[in-house]
């Protein structure tokens, strides 16, 4: 899954990166309110941790224009104030959460978790998908059916993410390279071929009942 962080304080900004990364999230930082705004508009991130204080254009004023756009990504709004008006007119303004500073880090990732859950796979637990039986661990980094598990790359893994999180869902080859390594990236389609190929083997040898089936010419689903 990808994360947008966009918070002025760069120390704290990059170490909310590094602490969703070892969590193996794809993360992209923005420092200030109109870089953040153009990237939140892409559409393409699965939660944005946004700052209300901001240079340029502040969290609030961002969350209206991704909302006034029909971007209905979750916002998990960050911020120092403490005030109850404060969250009000976040909530109001479309936030779907809102945490102040100073926070514990595992509520922060408790949060990102309860943000980010999708439709059509089901949470065993905090650390785990399932779909048709077949189970993506995140924090051993593996795909299991009944007995047979097998490890998987960092991007094996957020690869099965997304098809599992998206089952029977045809992912265009360009929303799989924006989600996995940027909509900046310069990764060509042979990539995901090879990673792909990858996993189905990884799947055979467990005798997954599922498949990555290639729409040719689009992409890749999970039947």
């Amino acid at each position: 899954m990808r994360i947008l962080v966009v918070e002025d304080e760069v120390q704290l900004a990059d170490a909310l990166a590094e602490i969703l990364k070892r969590n193996k999230y794809n993360v992209d930082t923005d420092y200030e309110g109109i870089g953040g705004l153009d990237d939140a508009l892409t559409g393409v991130y699965d939660c944005i941790i946004l700052d209300i204080m901001l240079p340029g254009m502040n969290g609030i004023e961002i969350l209206r224009n991704l909302r006034k756009e029909k971007i209905n990504t979750p916002v998990l709004l960050l911020t120092a104030r403490s005030e109850v008006e404060d969250k009000i007119n976040g909530l109001d303004c479309g936030a779907d959460d809102y945490l102040t500073k100073p926070f514990v880090t595992g509520e922060l990732l408790a949060r990102v978790r309860a943000l980010t859950r999708r439709k059509g796979s089901e949470m065993i637990d905090e650390n785990k998908l399932e779909f048709k039986g077949l189970e993506l661990n995140k924090s051993t980094c593996t795909v299991l059916y009944e007995s047979n598990d097998v490890k998987l790359s960092l991007k094996e893994y957020q690869i099965m993410e997304l098809l599992i999180t998206n089952p029977r869902q045809i992912l265009p080859k360009e929303r799989i390279i924006e989600k996995i390594w940027g909509y900046e990236s310069d990764v060509e389609y042979n990539n995901i071929e090879v990673y792909i190929s990858f996993l189905r083997k990884k799947l055979s040898v467990i005798s997954a009942p599922v498949q990555i089936k290639t729409a040719r010419g689009i992409g890749y689903s999970l039947e």
